[in-house]
């Protein structure tokens, strides 16, 4: 799978244009995805030194990433236009998500079921934090 990673509040906390504190076993988890046989792409607002401050960053610990804000490296169009902005991945983690970033063992194992034709979505929802809904009673039965 292609899978894009945000970098700020999802691999380090959120100090932008800073890079902030490691969000613990971001790095770790993502090596091991990567090791899992998939492909990530860093995709964050950064651009320009500052994007190549988070590569840096990231590249420091071990992690490096298929591509960096477009689908694959080099990506460019005929003569010269824009490159679009829509990404080509299966999935993307981002703290922006709904309900937040969730831990990365539940990331990591969201990816896994994934891969094996698994819903990510149940993995997540088996972590949420909100309540059962309550049954109704009811008076005849």
């Amino acid at each position: 799978m292609i899978i894009a990673i945000d970098f700020d509040g999802t691999i380090v906390e959120h100090a932008y244009p800073e890079i902030g504190k490691p969000i613990p076993f971001a790095i770790d988890t993502l090596q091991q995805i990567q090791k899992d046989g998939h492909k990530l792409i860093l995709w964050t607002v950064r651009r320009g030194r500052l994007l190549q401050e988070a590569i840096d960053y990231c590249a420091e610990r071990g992690l490096y990433f298929y591509a960096e804000n477009e689908n694959y490296r080099g990506e460019t169009k005929d003569k010269g236009e824009e490159v679009s902005r829509k990404l080509s991945a299966d999935l993307f983690i981002d703290d922006r998500n709904l309900g937040g970033l969730p831990d990365w063992g539940v990331i990591y194992n969201a990816v896994k079921a994934t891969a094996s034709g698994g819903n990510a979505i149940q993995i997540m929802a088996g972590q949420s934090a909100m309540p059962e809904p309550k049954k109704k009673k009811r008076w005849l039965f």
